[in-house]
């Protein structure tokens, strides 16, 4: 790491003090500290440049804050040590946007300036042209973007986003249409007025797609290769950091990555756009455990930034976001869903003509979906195949009432290796203990008889294979994962979120084992099953081209009827107005605190604002969480706080204000706090 060292110890003579905030990573300690700053660095010290002070003794990371004449602390101040850049990657706005984070989510300012900066590559540094000049703004009447002739609205959120308003607009993609395209045209209509582009999707696959879009709309070639970067980490650290400055700098026009993207400091920045903010891969993993999409949110109410909200889908907290006319939907012209959208006919186990097994019970695909995929196959189209779960039997259920295979000696759950076509599963073992079972009965109606519970990928991919002979059976799942098929009969079995795009569009597609997803202990599996639905069902062909849906699921529920009458936005309306009914978020906030059971009641012993919460528990930790140093703590806890959205700011300065008072006692045991976690438990 190439660093400079002052070479003699005389403070400057302009603005000697640099307001130095070390990357500690210790609540009680997340605040500025004075420095001297040598003669020899005053211009490389600049407010944002990464440099390294002593701190207890110690050499440790930081940024320059501030630089001023003189120091409100009256001891000797200790001397900066080493500017490792004169980059000055922690701009003003982004330093602003990383305090309202950390306030919000009751985190430390170290801990998300992690998040925000990527880690410096000094060739990188020097590879980068220096920053570009400002291009200035074009104005004048906007033009409909290629592929938006059919929502009209969109010019006027373009005509406010380039005249400098604050616009926030909510576009929910029609059935069959390819959303990466209509983004690109959207973010080159906005490049060619002068302005960046941030575009934020959830995953590595989505950022390939984006980004090649993005490239052919902006000309491709090199004109692509210069105006378009990339900065999802699966590029490498150092072509990360390469991208990133480009950006910064003002060479990169439009900029596509994922969660950490939205921190991107660009300086002519014209639009934010959020694509599927229902994925769960816009949660941060690590502390303060920020949603991307409130992120965004925040970012542009402080940068006054145009934002749109693109999905198949629509999140009752974006419902919520038109419902109080903070943001504006972007609709279709009337009459386009019923053009585009598939059929789709919704069937359960209840109904004994449509839901009838054939093959003499051996498979549990129903009459009505083989037809459609007969009906897909001899018209030479592809059939998708969506199913919950990769492998190949991951559970069993009772033949008789479905309730779960438990194992006689450990109660965990009874797993089959593979599955005979006539005498079902075989080879039974429990998947906890490993202990093979050889006279199951269900414990709670005393049958003997087994089926599969939610059959994988593998096993799906098996029978239809049987049951087409001659047909080619793909499979697209985890690291598996296909990213186009060719218009040919073929039948794609797939997992949620893996299916590839066909061209042309799929003939049919069979939406299996729908309670899987529905049934779920989670309060957004609903949500989530809907999302996958609707994101499966928007690649298969108009009805009038013979597209047909089949859903494993009550016709009669409100999400089948969602994906019936393609109408997600009314759904999440709905959705939204139970929540307010229960208090569940985003008609309420909720914090959880995680922790031991001495710290929880301590918590609840100092807490002021008991009178302006619900308090819920605590009970055990959900499941499948952790804490950090949890291998310290027996039986952790969770407590839940239910708060009313006017008394959130107050909250959670008194929580985090119990955080930074723990953190000051080495002997106190680990407690997490998170904002409206998406597993509450």
């Amino acid at each position: 790491m190439t660093t400079t060292r002052p070479a003699t110890r005389a403070p400057a003579a302009d603005a000697p003090v640099a307001r130095v905030l070390p990357l500690l990573g210790v609540p009680h300690l997340d605040r500025e500290f004075d420095y001297l700053v040598p003669e020899s660095l005053t211009g490389q010290a600049l407010p944002g440049t990464r440099v390294r002070v002593r701190f207890a003794g110690r050499l440790v990371d930081g940024f320059v804050i501030a630089r001023s004449g003189e120091s409100e602390h009256r001891g000797e101040l200790a001397w900066l040590e080493r500017v490792v850049s004169p980059e000055a990657v922690l701009t003003p706005a982004l330093f602003e946007l990383v305090e309202a984070v950390a306030r919000r989510w009751m985190g430390m300012r170290s801990d998300v300036i992690r998040l925000a900066v990527p880690p410096r590559h000094a060739a990188a540094e020097k590879s980068v042209p220096e920053p570009l000049e400002p291009l200035g703004v074009t104005t004048g009447p906007v033009e409909l973007p290629e592929g938006w002739d059919d929502h009209p609205m969109v010019s006027r959120f373009l005509e406010a986003a380039t005249a400098g308003i604050p616009a926030r607009a909510v576009w929910t993609a029609p059935p069959g249409r390819d959303w990466a395209t209509a983004l690109a045209s959207l973010a080159d209509s906005v490049r060619r007025r002068g302005l960046q582009v941030l575009l934020i999707v959830p995953d590595q696959r989505d950022v390939d797609r984006l980004t090649e879009a993005c490239r052919a709309a902006v000309g491709g070639g090199a004109a692509g290769r210069d105006l378009v970067a990339d900065l999802s980490a699966g590029v490498g650290p150092s072509a990360r950091y390469r991208r990133w400055l480009r950006a910064t700098r003002g060479h990169a026009r439009i900029v596509v990555g994922t969660r950490s993207a939205v921190f991107a400091p660009l300086p002519e920045l014209g639009l934010i756009v959020l694509h599927d903010d229902g994925d769960d891969s816009f949660v941060e993993p690590r502390a303060p455990y920020p949603h991307t999409r409130e992120v965004a949110v925040q970012r542009s109410l402080l940068d006054e930034t145009p934002l749109m909200f693109s999905s198949v889908d629509r999140t009752p907290e974006v419902a919520e976001y038109v419902r109080s006319g903070w943001a504006h939907e972007v609709r279709p012209r009337t009459g386009l869903i019923r053009e585009l959208a598939p059929r789709v006919i919704a069937v359960t186990d209840a109904d004994p003509i449509q839901a009838r097994d054939v093959a003499g019970g051996r498979t549990r695909l129903p009459a009505v979906a083989l037809t459609m995929a007969r009906e897909a196959l001899d018209v030479d189209a592809p059939v998708l195949v969506q199913v919950p779960r990769k492998g190949y039997i991951p559970t069993l259920l009772c033949g008789s009432c479905r309730a779960p295979a438990r194992c006689r000696r450990c109660n965990g759950p009874i797993r089959a290796g593979r599955m005979d076509e006539v005498y079902g599963p075989v080879d039974l073992a429990c998947g906890w203990c490993g202990a093979p079972e050889t006279g199951f009965r269900c414990v709670a109606c005393g049958s003997r008889a087994l089926r599969a519970g939610v059959v994988g990928a593998g096993r799906t991919a098996e029978e239809l294979g049987r049951m087409f002979p001659g047909v080619r059976v793909r499979t697209s799942r985890g690291g598996e994962t296909l990213d186009s098929v060719p218009a040919a009969p073929a039948i794609i079995v797939s997992t949620p979120g893996a299916e590839p795009v066909a061209e042309g569009g799929y003939g049919a597609a069979l939406l299996l084992d729908s309670w899987a997803l529905l049934g779920r202990p989670d309060l957004r599996a609903v949500q989530k099953a809907l999302r996958l639905w609707i994101g499966a069902a928007g690649l298969v062909r108009p009805a009038e081209e013979g597209g047909r849906i089949f859903l494993s699921a009550d016709s009669e529920s409100p999400v089948s009827q969602a994906l019936v009458r393609w109408a997600p936005q009314a759904w999440a309306e709905r959705e939204l107005a139970d929540r307010a009914e229960v208090g569940f978020p985003p008609a309420v906030h909720m914090i959880a605190v995680d922790g031991p059971a001495t710290a929880l009641s301590e918590f609840l012993d100092g807490f002021r604002l008991i009178d302006r919460v619900e308090v819920l528990g605590p009970v055990d930790l959900p499941e499948g969480e952790e804490l950090p140093g949890q291998e310290q703590i027996e039986d952790p806890e969770r407590l839940l706080l239910r708060i009313p959205p006017a008394d959130l700011p107050v909250v959670v300065t008194e929580v985090r204000a119990f955080v930074v008072g723990r953190s000051g006692r080495r002997s106190s045991e680990p407690v997490r706090v998170r904002l409206d976690p998406v597993h509450i438990g």
